[in-house]
């Protein structure tokens, strides 16, 4: 059976977003940090809810990371990294770092059953 939702990013960046996961991140000198209210966080401070692995079309090298994270100052979004090749090694080793305890997949549309 075909999954519902469309294989690029840009499908599930709309989805998740549409369900509560608006805010958006980036990376700076070893931690993430939010766009909008520049709270800064550590590995521990994220929990990941879902997440989605992208291959390239036309070429299988472009490889990318979907992660949806909750912080534990409230804050629900994305953040999308590259992998393989072409990964950011330090932004890598970062989400690598978030305990195993504090991720799941809660939040994954494609396992959700309220479809």
């Amino acid at each position: 059976m075909e999954n519902e939702y469309a294989k690029h990013e840009d499908n599930y960046l709309d989805i998740y977003q549409s369900k509560g996961y608006t805010a958006g991140f980036h990376f700076k000198e070893g931690h993430l940090i939010g766009n909008e209210s520049s709270e800064t966080y550590q590995p521990e401070d994220l929990h990941i809810v879902a997440e989605h692995r992208y291959e390239g079309m036309s070429n299988p090298s472009d490889m990318s990371i979907l992660y949806v994270v909750e912080t534990n100052k409230g804050e629900k979004g994305t953040m999308l990294l590259g992998y393989g090749p072409n990964a950011d090694l330090e932004l890598s080793e970062f989400f690598n770092a978030i305990p195993k305890s504090q991720i799941s997949d809660k939040a994954n549309i494609n396992l959700d059953d309220s479809k």
